[in-house]
Parts: structure tokens; sequence; C-alpha cells
């Protein structure tokens, strides 16, 4: 018997509403975009329809933070 993993995937819509959930506020069209232009979440496709795991839309929104900063001139500093 094969071992599958269960993934739960969610259309655009759902997933910008699960990363607005959890303090990513993202629109549908903000990932529509990337998804053409590169820089988004990693997306598999069902027909014409992209879909997103929460691990990998989480993954994403992660890598997109800072490091913790004290203040807005450490961003400046190399």
């Amino acid at each position: 018997m094969a071992d599958f993993s269960e993934h739960r995937y969610c259309d655009r819509r759902a997933a910008a509403q699960f990363l607005t959930e959890r303090g990513y506020k993202t629109a549908p069209a903000t990932l529509a975009r990337l998804s053409c232009v590169g820089g988004g979440p990693a997306f598999r496709r069902f027909g014409r329809k992209p879909l997103y795991t929460e691990a990998d839309l989480l993954e994403w929104a992660r890598s997109r933070l800072s490091k913790p900063m004290r203040s807005t001139a450490e961003a400046d500093a190399p």
C-alpha cells in the first residue's frame, strides 16, 4: 500500500484569506500577479486552477519577514 501525504489545497481566494487571517495581509490579485512574474508562494495546478498548500503559503510569508529590529535605522545597516 502506498504512503500518501495528505495535503489540504486551497484556491487563490482561500489562500489570500488564509494568509490574511494569520497576519500576512495578502490579496488574491497579489498572488495572481506573483504567479506570473515570480516571487510568490509555490503552487500546483489542477487543470488551469492554481492550488496552494497551507505549508507553502506560510513558508513563503515567513521568508518575506525581516530579522527582528529595534529601530528602522537597523534596516539600512549592512
